[in-house]
């Protein structure tokens, strides 16, 4: 096996599950199951991106473009998670924003690779920015509200 498809297997593997586990973090309760969800799409979109930016060196200039939109997949997917973990008032919301973004990055990347069109840049932008903003506008101002611990007996 080559270089090539050596990086290329693990990279469509990565997108493909990554692709599958946002709409399933999406509609998952907020506790253990989301969050087990929400860190297997880290870890996709961690070893999407690494390859993404591998194949990318191996073929420049020609992939340069797919390099930008995994690293803006990765970045935005990361500052979810931190802003996630801080817990600080108002977290919610970014939290939401940038996981949302991340996704809408893999369906761009994703529409890239099937759709030979200048639409397939801003098609997805322009059909999930308004979602993302409908979805965060419904959500609470503050944190969410936790349920009190099991007594211990």
């Amino acid at each position: 096996m080559d270089v090539h498809t050596a990086l290329l297997v693990p990279h469509v593997a990565a997108g493909t599950l990554g692709l599958a586990l946002g709409p399933l973090a999406m509609v998952l309760p907020k506790r253990a199951r989301h969050a087990v969800v929400g860190r297997l799409f880290v870890g996709v979109t961690v070893v999407m991106t690494t390859t993404a930016l591998a194949l990318a060196l191996m073929s420049l200039p020609g992939n340069a473009h797919l390099a930008v939109i995994a690293t803006a997949t990765l970045a935005a997917c990361v500052a979810g998670l931190v802003v996630r973990r801080r817990h600080r008032p108002g977290w919610l919301r970014p939290h939401v924003v940038l996981m949302l973004s991340s996704y809408l990055s893999f369906t761009t990347a994703f529409l890239l690779t099937v759709w030979d069109s200048p639409l397939a840049w801003v098609l997805p932008t322009v059909v999930g920015s308004p979602l993302i903003a409908l979805t965060v506008r419904r959500l609470p101002a503050g944190a969410p509200r936790r349920r009190p611990a099991p007594a211990v007996a």
